[in-house]
């Protein structure tokens, strides 16, 4: 499972590893999950966000959960990552959004 900090420098380091130490192939199916509150629109959010590394996203591809206590969501989005660029680059806008809580 990959964890994607927020700090600057951390994500300027990650983004200049090779692809070579990848231990991913692709294109392959990838879940990619946020977390955030449980508030009106975080799924559409999440969904815009991801749309834009994978315009052809379908709806089976979302599942959501909300906590026990209803204070938080998590949605997952599964896509067929092409390579660890396009990862990268979601998980880059996921974090970078202040509603976005964590990314996995």
């Amino acid at each position: 499972m990959l964890i994607f900090p927020r700090n600057i420098e951390q994500k300027q380091n990650l983004m200049q590893e090779p692809d070579e130490d990848s231990i991913m192939s692709f294109p392959c199916q990838f879940p990619i999950k946020a977390m955030g509150m449980a508030e009106e629109g975080f799924d559409i959010l999440i969904v815009e966000i991801v749309r834009k590394y994978v315009p052809d996203l379908t709806e089976g591809a979302i599942k959501s959960r909300v906590s026990q206590e209803g204070k938080y969501i998590s949605i997952t989005v599964t896509v067929e990552a092409e390579s660890r660029q396009q990862l990268d680059n979601i998980y880059l806008e996921l974090t970078a959004h202040e509603k976005v809580l964590m990314a996995l």
